[in-house]
Order: structure tokens, then C-alpha cells, then sequence
């Protein structure tokens, strides 16, 4: 009888370049994994927040509720610090854009939104103006698009949340501030000095300059009730603005 030699089963062993794209097939799998629960994520708590909103129509303010001649002082800026007056000019464009008990949650048409850990993202229709059947995302107390809320904010936004390739900009009203005073206060992005401007008692050529951009300034396309009177309602909050700070600077009324 002849014997039979076990056959020995030699295995072939992982080159590192094999072991290396298995490792990186693995990570890809886990990456698309990640991904996807985030997308659905996000999607979710995105349709939880709307549906959690209340949406409150405002009832419009009385003639004199928020009228300079009466004494009433217009609404403080949430955010602490910064140039009076930049402060005082985010004050005098609220006024026209966002004449209301809570200027920080409105959007447009009066409606307040209750949750603003982000921007509210809103298309409404336009019913009337030069704009009209138009859709706007505008909201909060500077009435700042979507589009534009985001691309300032991550130019200004003093704080945000970040995730992987994902970034969250609170929309909460000391934010708001922060983003307007920091992009007001961008020389290069005006291509002018808006602080020395209005130091210098140039209001006029300032709402000029910013009336592209909120165009309720009163050289703009959609002027209203309250765009005559900004001049006035500048004097008022940047007194009220500059006595805050402690300057003694002394208002030369004829050049506003």
C-alpha cells in the first residue's frame, strides 16, 4: 500500500497594499454610514422643529406705542459692547425694518417664530410692493435673508456649531447684533469707513450706502411710514447709545 502525504494548505498571506484598501473599503462604508444618519438626522429634527413652532400673528403696534416724540426709547440691542454708533444705526434700521414688540422673532408680515437656534428659513410670498408674488425669507430684527444670514454669519457670527462638514449659526437675538455690528463695521466690505461716516455726522450718505441692502432707508425701492423719521430716531438712540458708553461726545445736530 502506498501511503498518501497529507496535503499541507498553505494560505496566502495579505500583501500591506491588500490589508491597506481593505481598511480603507471598511472606513468609506463607515463614512456613508455616519453621513446618512446625520442627513436623516438633521432632516428630522429639522420637520420636529417647524411642527414644535407656534406662529403667533402680532396685533400692529398702536400710532404712539413706539413714536420718538413720545419718550419711549427704541428697543436695546441684546448684545453687550461695540461702537455706539454702529449700535445706534442697528437701532435706526430696526426701526424701519422691524417695528415691532419683538423685533428679534418677527418675519416678515408680523408673524413671530418662537425658535431661533437657527434662521427661520421662511419663504413667504410678497403681497405687495415693487416685489410682490415674490417669495422672502426675511426675518428677525434686521429682516436678513436666508441666503444673506449665512453668508454673513460665517464671516461674523461670533460663535458656531460645527459637525463634520456641517455649520450651525444660532440665530438667537445677541447673535443677530453680533453679525450686523461686525459686518457694519467691515471698511472693506462697504468699501467705506461707516464708524468715521457717521462720527463725522454723514447719516444721510450712510442710509444711501445701506439702502441696497434694507431698502426701507429711504432711498431705496421700498420706502414706508417710518423712513422720513430715521434721521430723528438716529439722534435720539445714539444719545441714549452714547451715554451708555460714557462718551461726552456732544451731538452737532445741524450736521445730522
Amino acid at each position: 500500500m502506498h501511503r498518501v502525504k497529507p496535503q499541507i494548505i498553505r494560505t496566502q498571506k495579505s500583501t500591506p497594499f491588500h490589508a491597506r484598501f481593505m481598511l480603507f473599503k471598511r472606513l468609506i462604508v463607515i463614512f456613508i454610514v455616519i453621513i446618512s444618519f446625520v442627513s436623516f438626522s438633521r432632516t428630522f429634527k429639522g420637520s420636529f422643529n417647524i411642527a414644535k413652532q407656534e406662529i403667533t400673528k402680532l396685533i400692529s403696534p398702536t400710532p404712539n406705542k413706539y413714536n420718538y416724540n413720545n419718550g419711549k426709547k427704541w428697543p436695546q440691542l441684546a448684545m453687550k459692547g461695540g461702537d455706539p454708533y454702529i449700535r445706534a444705526l442697528m437701532r435706526t434700521i430696526s426701526a424701519s425694518e422691524s417695528n415691532y414688540p419683538r423685533p428679534y422673532h418677527v418675519v416678515y408680515t408680523g408673524k413671530n417664530v418662537s425658535n431661533l437656534s437657527k434662521h427661520p428659513d421662511w419663504c413667504i410670498t410678497i403681497v405687495s410692493g415693487p416685489n410682490k408674488g415674490n417669495c422672502t425669507t426675511a426675518a428677525g430684527r434686521y429682516q436678513m435673508l436666508t441666503s444673506t444670514w449665512y453668508l454673513m454669519a460665517k464671516r461674523y457670527h461670533p460663535q458656531r456649531g460645527r459637525f463634520m462638514f456641517w455649520e450651525s449659526y444660532s440665530f438667537e437675538p445677541k447673535y443677530q447684533d453680533a453679525v450686523v455690528h461686525g459686518w457694519l463695521s467691515d471698511r472693506k466690505y462697504w468699501k467705506a469707513d461707516i464708524p468715521g461716516l457717521l462720527r463725522r455726522g454723514k447719516l444721510d450718505r450712510v442710509l444711501r450706502l445701506l439702502s441696497g441692502t434694507w431698502t426701507s432707508l429711504g432711498y431705496g425701492i421700498e420706502t414706508n411710514s417710518m423712513s422720513k423719521n430715521l434721521p430723528r430716531v438716529y439722534r435720539e438712540v445714539l444719545e441714549n447709545e452714547l451715554s451708555l458708553s460714557g462718551d461726552n461726545f456732544l451731538i452737532k445736530m445741524n450736521n445730522l
